[in-house]
This record gives structure tokens, C-alpha cells and sequence, in this order.
């Protein structure tokens, strides 16, 4: 992997993780979604435009999806996408220590697994 690569790499998984952290921020501040009528849809759409969480969700995951483009036209799908599962890990310690959530051992057997599967998709 050369210095394009994997800068594309870095990108798609801090900002892609960092995105999808800050949209499940914005969603914790607007609470739990009950009613999924048109107008309570619209209701929870038009309050989460309003938190600057969501736009920077947004934006983050905007980077994230450009660098996946990028990082497509240089490699083979059956090499890029195992090697995102990495946003896997950074969601989960993102979970636990920015958002203060619980995460169990089991989950972080699972997170284990990931990179070792990344690793075998890295050194094959």
C-alpha cells in the first residue's frame, strides 16, 4: 500500500467512524423515535438539521465516502473493503470512550477477530 492508500485508508475509517459518532450524538440529544408518521418524520428531521452534531456527522462521512471512491479506483474491491472493517474497531472504542457506552467482552472478542482478519487480508 503506498502514501495515497493509505492516507485514503486513515480517512475512510477516522472519518467515517468520527462521522457516524457524531450523527449518533446528534440523535441521543433528539431522543428516541417513537412515531414514524410524515409529519413526526419531518418533526425529528428538521430538529437534528438544528445540531451542529449532525453536520459535522455529515461532513465527516462526506470525507469518508470521497476517500472510498479514491481508494477504489487504486485497489481491488476484494482488498478495500476488508481492510475498512477497521471502522469497526474505531467504532467501538469511539462507543465506549466518547460516547460512554458499555462495550461487553464478547464484543471485544469480536473486535479482536476484525483485525485479525484485516492482518491476513494485509499480508496476503
Amino acid at each position: 500500500m503506498n502514501l495515497p492508500e493509505a492516507l485514503s485508508l486513515i480517512i475512510i475509517v477516522f472519518a467515517g467512524t468520527g462521522g457516524e459518532l457524531a450523527v449518533s450524538r446528534a440523535m441521543k440529544q433528539i431522543g428516541e423515535v417513537h412515531d414514524f408518521s410524515p409529519r413526526n418524520v419531518a418533526r425529528v428531521v428538521g430538529h437534528a438539521f438544528r445540531i451542529g452534531w449532525m453536520w459535522l456527522g455529515i461532513s465527516l462521512m462526506t470525507a469518508a465516502f470521497f476517500a472510498l471512491l479514491a481508494m477504489l479506483s487504486w485497489e481491488n474491491v476484494t482488498f478495500v473493503i476488508p481492510v475498512t472493517a477497521l471502522s469497526y474497531v474505531a467504532g467501538t472504542f469511539g462507543g465506549q470512550y466518547l460516547l460512554g457506552e458499555r462495550v461487553p467482552p464478547k464484543r471485544w472478542v469480536g473486535v479482536l477477530l476484525v483485525c485479525v482478519g484485516v492482518t491476513l487480508v494485509c499480508i496476503s
